[in-house]
């Protein structure tokens, strides 16, 4: 096993990880603070041989990786998991400067990824015996893929990337990361750290410009592809990969409907849900992106929701208290100052926000639309963004109906204190993940994944750890 000792990292230079070695190259690019519009360092671009020398790194890397006892494949991980948790500091004000998101949520999510290191890693797939007579025995087992690759978004680039790497590492497999070029700091340096962990070429890391990812996609010998973005982006993955029949897990955009019954305690519901709407400046792919709350109980929901807004801060992450941090970057600026646009264009009624904030980073200011059609761009379209409509319903099967309109289906959440009912409509919501008086509650060993245009496959947990595998079956005959 590798030695499980390195410097403190430095957070200023940054550089692909191939091999097990730093490489720069001639062209580089940068990212942008979306706080202030400053450049942050600049980074390789990795060229169409640099990718060659990764895949045939990451194959020799398999090769030894895959033969090594489960134990000792967990004890680097687990070693790793302290490293990273050591490096805390850095990575956390790396994120905020890369992603936007405030100090005090950005250390939450490399907490988080620290977990998920140690979760994952623990986690263990049973061989299943399928039968076992006097004649023979049959048992279904799961073997490593080979070569995969982690195609990591902007939102969560710590988090996300290090559920992929765990997922693929621990079940055998070698992995190459390409973070977002919006947000490929942290990325680059989580390869970086592992260098001395692992043996060369099994965790490698590529920034690159538009031509990484489809090569990437395409590659032949690359087996898997474990993709988290939008769903036009992920249509477009989903079809490379089926022209070399490459695995395929996709995890992509949602629409998230909340349901709130009308007997919740408002003054405990309140502080409690309006993060789940807002939190990340509602960068999350599985936040609460539409709320339904019972007419009786409408006014009073929004009043006391609008009011709780106001007291949470929009500004520079780095600042104390701020809860709002900008959007992360000039493209989901535009498309949300797009559709802010459209709330006058369509006469809706802000009940908070509602206008651009001239400033000289990417901030949307909160906003929240008092019961808009169910045909409003602020419906039917994922904002990401803290644009946020609050509708009003009726009846369980009028709500139902308008929760699973939509070509997306991610999460959803009920909240009621019958949980009977609670259950019983929440049975009915179409989402790969639903929540009972919670949203967005995840977990390392608890997979998560979506229906309908929101993905395949899922990602953590058992059945995630699974999607790194080739299920076999083995028929074994006791009389040769």
């Amino acid at each position: 096993m590798m030695s499980t000792s390195m410097a403190c990292l430095n957070f200023n230079k940054f550089y692909n990880v191939i091999n097990g070695e730093t490489v720069s190259s001639t062209a580089t690019q940068h990212g942008i603070n979306p706080a202030n519009k400053e450049s942050n360092p600049p980074v390789p671009v990795a060229s169409s041989t640099d990718l060659e020398n990764a895949v045939t790194a990451a194959q020799v890397a398999f090769e030894q990786w895959s033969r090594s006892p489960l134990e000792d494949r967990r004890k680097a991980l687990f070693a790793y998991a302290d490293a990273v948790n050591a490096e805390k500091d850095g990575f956390t004000s790396l994120l905020t400067k890369e992603q936007g998101k405030p100090l005090s949520q950005a250390s939450v999510e490399v907490e988080m990824a620290v977990a998920w290191i140690k979760g994952l890693a623990s986690l263990e797939i049973p061989e299943v015996v399928l039968e076992d007579s006097s004649e023979r025995r049959i048992v279904q087992r799961f073997t490593p893929i080979g070569v995969t690759a982690a195609i990591v978004p902007w939102n969560f680039p710590v988090l996300l990337a290090i559920g992929k790497v765990v997922s693929a590492l621990i079940t055998g497999n070698s992995i190459i990361v390409k973070p977002s070029p919006f947000t490929p700091y942290t990325a680059l340096k989580l390869a970086e750290l592992a260098i001395p962990f692992f043996p060369p070429g099994l965790f490698q890391a590529l920034n690159g410009d538009d031509r990484l990812g489809p090569w990437m996609t395409r590659h032949p010998r690359i087996q898997k592809v474990s993709f988290t973005g939008s769903t036009l982006t992920g249509k477009r993955v989903a079809v490379a990969c089926a022209e070399s029949f490459k695995h395929c897990t996709l995890e992509l955009g949602g629409n998230d409907p909340a349901i709130i019954f009308k007997d919740v305690d408002l003054d405990a519901l309140v502080p409690r849900i309006a993060p789940l709407c807002f939190l990340n400046s509602s960068q999350v792919c599985m936040m609460i992106k539409r709320v339904y709350v019972h007419e009786s109980i409408y006014e009073a929901f929004r009043d006391r929701l609008v009011a709780y807004v106001k007291t949470l801060l929009v500004g520079n992450g780095v600042q104390r208290d701020v809860f709002f941090g900008p959007v992360q970057n000039e493209m989901q600026y535009n498309k949300a100052r797009d559709l802010l646009s459209s709330i006058s264009a369509e006469g809706l009624r802000p009940a908070l926000g509602g206008i651009v904030e001239e400033s000289a980073g990417y901030f949307i200011h909160p906003t929240i639309i008092d019961n808009p059609p169910d045909t409003s761009r602020v419906v039917t379209e994922e904002a990401f963004a803290p644009i946020l409509p609050l509708m009003k319903w009726q009846t369980e099967e009028e709500v139902i109906a308008r929760a699973n309109a939509g070509p997306t289906g991610l999460g959803g959440s009920v909240w009621n204190r019958d949980l009977d009912q609670a259950q019983r409509l929440a049975s009915r919501l179409e989402c790969g993940t639903v929540w009972i008086n919670s949203h967005f509650a995840v977990a390392p060993h608890v997979p998560f994944g979506g229906r309908k245009e929101s993905g395949q496959g899922v990602e953590w947990g058992v059945d995630g750890l699974k999607a790194y595998c080739n299920p076999q079956t083995v028929w074994i005959f006791k009389n040769a």
